[in-house]
């Protein structure tokens, strides 16, 4: 559960392993275990994982508890979300104008509704 936490948090601050393990001076390949559940990190090694991930013990520990109650719709809608980092500007902005235009629909729907039902 921890590492798997980890991974999380890590993923949502757009770190990588390596640039993660960097900034606490360890090996990429010992992260990698402790991410993986392979080891067990001690106390000391938590603190300098969640001091470089720039987030309070107590934050991490309520991190486990909000992406433990993620659904799998909110995974996916996350990773499509990352996905969208992956395109360039001019396919973000169409994105962005189609999202824009259902959502203007969606609206126009409601008003219309609660205008026929008035």
């Amino acid at each position: 559960m921890l590492g798997k936490t980890l991974k999380q948090v890590r993923e949502a601050k757009g770190l990588s392993q390596k640039e993660l393990a960097g900034l606490m001076d360890m090996a990429q390949a010992q992260y990698s275990r402790i991410e993986s559940g392979k080891t067990d990190p001690s106390f000391s090694v938590v603190v300098k994982i969640t001091n470089a991930l720039n987030i309070s013990l107590s934050e991490f520990f309520k991190a486990e508890d909000i992406f433990a109650e993620t659904n799998s719709y909110d995974k996916t809608l996350m990773e499509k979300l990352r996905l969208l980092d992956s395109l360039d500007d001019i396919e973000k902005v169409s994105i962005y104008n189609l999202i824009d235009s259902l959502i203007a629909k969606k609206k126009l729907k409601d008003n219309l509704t609660n205008l026929i039902s008035s």
